[in-house]
């Protein structure tokens, strides 16, 4: 995703922002990336069973991943226009708030929530993941950053403050970072010692890359939320620096990707 996404975690009283994905349902399906397979794999190890509540469901990008393991994947999405679009892929999916849903006294093995943890209050999440999982079950919230070449990144950031004046430093020096989800992980991390029914939080980072063409990039960038924020000349204007700065390079890069993940288990024998 693009470089600037990080920042905009720690925001879930946004939902404006974190709503406005549905918008375009099934570019974002189309452009957004999956997740490592080890990843995926280890969670599904780690839980006593096969039921998974997937907290931001979108569209099933992690959800198809988690079904192709053996999971049984229920989904709770606020946004009806995403949750359209995982249904029509075969999910059940509860249009919620994770905050608001009620797990009706079902108990499941895992609750994840892949690049959505961030629009969750991180302490109630965690008491609400903690009613829904039976012991031994695991919460696991991850995310993914696509990192561009540094000298690339620059450019793009470049662009972003031509084309939006004022904007806090740090969202767009975040290919810099070698630590982008730190602060977020912390919370994440904090909130489930606050819950007082899990063990101790895991913590794992997954590295890897993946070429992008200009297109490619262009169209990922469309579907982050600070992207849908912005008017659309100033979305014409990031767009076509950013497909100049690509074009000098030979029109595709390499990005890359790191996956960072907080796991925990829920206290009592599984």
């Amino acid at each position: 995703m693009p470089t600037h996404e990080h920042q905009e975690m720690h925001s879930h009283h946004q939902r404006d922002m974190a709503e406005s994905f549905g918008a375009d349902a099934e570019r974002y399906d189309r452009a957004r990336p999956d997740y490592p397979g080890e990843l995926v794999a280890a969670i599904v190890a780690a839980t006593p069973g096969l039921d998974v509540v997937d907290v931001g469901i979108g569209t099933g990008i992690a959800a198809r991943q988690f079904r192709a393991a053996g999971c049984r994947v229920l989904g709770v999405e606020p946004d009806p226009r995403m949750a359209e679009l995982a249904r029509r892929d075969g999910f059940p999916v509860e249009v919620s708030s994770f905050e608001e849903w009620d797990p009706a006294g079902r108990l499941f093995d895992a609750v994840i929530a892949a690049q959505a943890w961030h629009w969750i209050d991180p302490a109630a999440g965690a008491v609400k993941a903690g009613r829904a999982l039976r012991p031994g079950g695991r919460l696991a919230v991850f995310w993914n950053m696509a990192l561009p070449p540094p000298g690339l990144a620059e450019e793009f950031a470049a662009g972003l403050r031509s084309a939006v004046p004022g904007l806090p430093p740090a969202l767009t020096e975040a290919s810099r970072d070698a630590d982008p989800y730190g602060p977020t992980r912390a919370a994440a991390a904090e909130g489930i010692r606050a819950a007082a029914v899990f063990d101790e939080p895991e913590e794992r980072r997954f590295d890897s890359e993946r070429p992008y063409t200009r297109d490619e990039w262009l169209e990922t960038l469309s579907t982050s939320g600070l992207h849908a924020r912005l008017t659309p000349a100033q979305r014409a204007e990031v767009a076509a620096s950013t497909a100049a700065a690509i074009d000098a390079v030979g029109g595709r890069f390499t990005a890359r990707f790191v996956t960072v993940a907080v796991t925990a288990a829920r206290a009592g024998a599984a």
